[in-house]
């Protein structure tokens, strides 16, 4: 599903025009983005928790050479589904 998708699916739900669901759509991406960029952890009861995870840097190896290599530090948006989604996704 695309975000346009996702905004006609909105739009079709409730009783807001594209327009108006393109900007709930907005301010909600923007709202998860902003607490992450912040280092909070977003929690939305009954979906699933975003949070912020921090990879420390490591030593790797290149498969087609072999050569030792070094992986950089990196942060990454970490996704825990909801029981609601889980047992959802379980039936």
């Amino acid at each position: 599903m695309t975000k346009k998708e996702l905004i006609e699916k909105v739009s079709g739900l409730t009783a807001l025009n594209e327009s108006q669901a393109t900007s709930a759509t907005d301010a909600v991406f923007g709202t998860i983005t902003k607490e992450l960029l912040k280092g909070n952890k977003v929690q939305i009861l009954g979906f699933g928790t975003f949070s912020v995870k921090i990879r420390k840097a490591r030593k790797g190896r290149n498969p087609r050479t072999g050569e030792e290599i070094e992986i950089p530090a990196s942060v990454n948006v970490h996704f825990k589904q909801g029981k609601n989604i889980k047992a959802a996704m379980n039936e």
